[in-house]
């Protein structure tokens, strides 16, 4: 879907985490040089998650090959890069549904 311009593929707070294990056949990353948000390592750690991860979403956003853009703590931010649209974390659903829409 994401290659195809009239599809959207969207993910809020933690759901990019799921766009780390989607490669293409040649096993280059699908959203390497992307631009996209998620849940920021100091929401992380205000929430106070940060201690009992594995690790972050920011970090293994970044370290994949993302271009990580973030607000902020807690302030609603959305990220549109073509098709793909992501938000930062809770907050930022509506602002995220909007750019969909």
């Amino acid at each position: 879907m994401l290659d195809d311009p009239n599809k959207i593929v969207s993910a809020v707070c933690h759901g990019p985490a799921s766009f780390l294990s989607a490669h293409r056949a040649d096993g280059t990353w699908l959203f390497k040089g992307r631009q996209l948000t998620g849940f920021s390592n100091e929401e992380e750690t205000q929430a106070t998650f940060a201690g009992n991860a594995p690790w972050l979403l920011e970090d293994r956003l970044r370290l994949a090959g993302a271009n990580y853009v973030a607000k902020p703590a807690w302030t609603p931010h959305a990220v549109v890069d073509g098709n793909l649209i992501t938000g930062q974390q809770n907050y930022s659903a509506g602002v995220t549904a909007d750019a969909v829409l």
